[in-house]
């Protein structure tokens, strides 16, 4: 890791996930840069940087989650202010990339406001990105600086490997739906398992979607695997189509981001589910954790990425 004093390197945090950023700086044996982040009183964002930057190499750790608004412009703000102090080269760390799920336009008129995001960053002063499992990897061309985008099964991995229903030949990974395929498929390469993956469709507008699964589950116990939950409906009916249509035993689930949105945190805790493991991307309120909750830190990978990004090392690694 860096040498402690090396004033060359300097880490800022918003107020988006604090506590990974106080995390990801300990582990690099270093402290938060100096700065004031908050709001004036008409509700605009305020950011006073307390320490000189010029010519460092910054790092601004900040995600983009709820309050979304707030905590993007905070991050524009802090680029901006960085780029006027003088600092030599700008690294946006974003362990949870919002707005990325508007990367296409779905019907007529639609806005691409993962484009415009991009842009925003870039103008704001960002020189490059770090970041997490975005929605979609294609997200990467959407900047013109350069992305290293880290994958969240490897830290999933390496925790759930160590659990005792992982280790029986009746163990099984589940994508919840066709759109997770990919990422299920390496989640049960890494671990050794078959997969399977639960397949809904609709037969016609307003009717009851009709769930099938491709694979054998009977008996078996299950990993689902998504990139996230946001309201966590996909998960939750898996879960019971898991269960009550393919017979499966037992059934846990993993994600990278646990958005847990409107009444997600009530469907979890009464479903099927045993245990529910998130990557702490988006620092998860007190109200919001229930009793099936296992959160995982990423706040190694995320430091050993900033290392070898400071010292011009390969980051490729870091996807093993």
């Amino acid at each position: 890791m860096v040498a402690m004093g090396n004033n060359r390197l300097k880490l800022f945090a918003g107020n988006g996930c604090p506590l990974l950023a106080a995390e990801i700086a300990r582990k690099l044996d270093m402290d938060l840069g100096q700065c004031e982040v908050g709001k004036f009183s008409d509700g605009e964002i305020s950011v006073h940087i307390n320490e000189s930057v010029r010519g460092a190499d910054v790092f601004v750790i900040q995600s983009t989650s709820a309050p979304v608004n707030d905590n993007l412009m905070e991050l524009l703000v802090m680029l901006d202010a960085l780029r006027r102090a003088s600092a030599g080269r700008i690294n946006a760390v974003i362990p949870y990339f919002g707005y990325a799920r508007q990367d296409r336009k779905a019907i007529a008129r639609d806005p691409i406001t993962a484009k415009l995001v991009a842009d925003l960053i870039e103008k704001a002063g960002a020189d490059r990105v770090l970041t997490m499992d975005l929605h979609a990897a294609q997200l990467q061309g959407f900047f013109n600086i350069p992305v290293d985008h880290l994958y969240g099964i490897p830290v999933l991995k390496k925790v759930i490997c160590r659990e005792s229903f992982v280790k029986g030949d009746d163990f099984v990974v589940v994508s919840p739906d066709v759109g997770s395929v990919t990422r299920a498929r390496q989640m049960a390469a890494r671990l050794g398992a078959p997969l399977a993956i639960v397949d809904k469709r609709r037969p016609r507008a307003n009717a009851t979607e009709i769930m099938s699964i491709i694979g054998d589950v009977k008996g078996k116990v299950c990993l689902m695997i998504d990139d996230m939950i946001d309201t966590a409906g996909t998960i939750v009916q898996g879960a019971k189509a898991l269960k009550e249509v393919g017979g499966a035993e037992s059934v846990f689930a993993c994600c990278t981001h646990g958005v847990l949105s409107g009444s997600a945190v009530e469907r979890l805790q009464s479903s099927e589910i045993e245990k529910v493991y998130i990557l702490d991307t988006i620092q998860i309120p007190d109200e919001k954790k229930f009793g099936k909750l296992v959160e995982i830190s990423v706040a190694q990978i995320f430091a050993e990425a900033i290392d070898s990004i400071y010292l011009e090392k390969p980051v490729s690694k870091l996807y093993d």
